[in-house]
């Protein structure tokens, strides 16, 4: 009977010992105090959002307009830049020996315009006199032979061919006295209308040939299309860069005044107000905040893109993007890229008395109906 008893009575106080060890062998959970405290809104009510530092005009990324080996690279990273300064240069060695073809046409097609519009130099006219003046000495001289040469056949002294030949000859002399007579009449006159128009035409084409040709040899110096602050460059000399580039060769926009863009939760669209106030505070920096003035709102919602990492963030989520200012004070610097906590007001506006009979007169018109 014993026995029957002392097995489950050990059997408890191990199982207690065992408990009891468990329980003090347990670490302790020690509840302790986040290295940063989290931001906290200052308005009553308020819309929470995520947002993201940019500039002014938004990240203005450039490419190389056609592929090619980068030669210069005449910016740095923090650099400003006005309008219209290079940024880059691709290899161009081709199209400026292009460019000097080019201009050689064009010299040449120049030089034929002035030379029909200037009209025959006097030496001209003097050989093209001369030239006449020779096929007709020759041209009488084929007649004398010509007329020798009949009274011969007639006589039966020289043959047929014979006969033949020298009048073919008489006739390609006096050709010869017709062509150098048009000649001389051609210089005399001058060009003609249609051939002042074709030459002008040459040389428009050579004109458009040529820009055609330093339009592309200027692409191929990529410059700054506004005033800004270079952000990131991805380039460098000896680079083969295609068209288009795998990224963003060059990263700029004006910092002069930064924006922030805010994504709203589709959930908390309907309790938004444009122009509400508004704070940003930086992550790390919860005591510090930054009044924001509103500039826009963007006119499509759309997916979200930037995740903060919170538990309770869905990656479905749609987003309606705000656009704020932020001026920060002097000797505070905020980068590009940087993401705050935003808090805008929602509280809505007291009614006004005529605001609140308006809405008395529709209630008792409804009680009515």
């Amino acid at each position: 009977m014993i026995i029957k008893l002392g097995l489950p009575v050990a059997s408890l106080v191990l199982l207690a010992a065992s408990i009891l060890y468990v329980a003090e062998s347990a670490e302790q959970d020690i509840l302790q105090e986040p290295p940063v405290q989290p931001s906290s809104s200052p308005f009553v009510q308020t819309v929470s959002a995520a947002g993201l530092i940019e500039a002014q005009t938004e990240n203005i990324e450039l490419g190389a307009p056609v592929s090619g080996v980068v030669t210069d690279v005449f910016v740095k990273v923090g650099q400003r830049v006005d309008k219209w300064d290079p940024l880059f240069r691709l290899d161009d060695r081709q199209l400026q020996s292009e460019a000097q073809t080019r201009r050689a046409d064009r010299a040449r097609a120049r030089a034929d315009y002035e030379h029909l519009i200037a009209g025959p130099r006097v030496e001209e006219i003097a050989i093209a006199e001369a030239d006449l003046a020779r096929a007709t000495a020759r041209l009488q001289y084929l007649k004398d032979q010509l007329q020798r040469v009949d009274r011969l056949y007639k006589e039966k002294v020289v043959t047929e061919q014979s006969h033949i030949q020298q009048q073919k000859e008489a006739e390609m002399a006096a050709a010869d006295v017709q062509q150098a007579e048009a000649k001389l009449e051609l210089l005399r006159n001058g060009a003609s209308e249609t051939e002042k128009s074709l030459a002008a035409a040459e040389v428009q084409r050579a004109e458009a040939r040529l820009n055609e040709t330093l339009a592309a040899l200027e692409r191929l110096t990529v410059r700054a299309r506004e005033s800004a602050t270079i952000l990131e460059i991805n380039v460098h000399r000896g680079e083969f860069v295609g068209a288009p580039a795998q990224q963003a060769l060059v990263v700029m926009g004006n910092v002069d005044t930064l924006h922030v863009r805010v994504d709203i939760d589709e959930l908390e669209i309907p309790r938004f107000r444009a122009g509400s106030a508004a704070n940003a505070f930086l992550k790390g920096h919860p005591d510090r905040a930054f009044p924001l003035r509103f500039v826009r709102v963007e006119q499509r919602v759309i997916p979200k893109r930037s995740l903060t990492g919170y538990g309770n963030e869905r990656v479905d989520t749609r987003v309606l993007q705000v656009i704020y200012a932020l001026n920060p004070a002097a000797g505070e610097q905020l980068f590009v890229g940087q993401q705050v906590d935003v808090y805008v007001d929602a509280a809505r506006p007291a009614a006004s008395q005529d605001s609140r009979e308006v809405e008395h007169q529709e209630l008792c018109a409804n009680g009515r109906d």
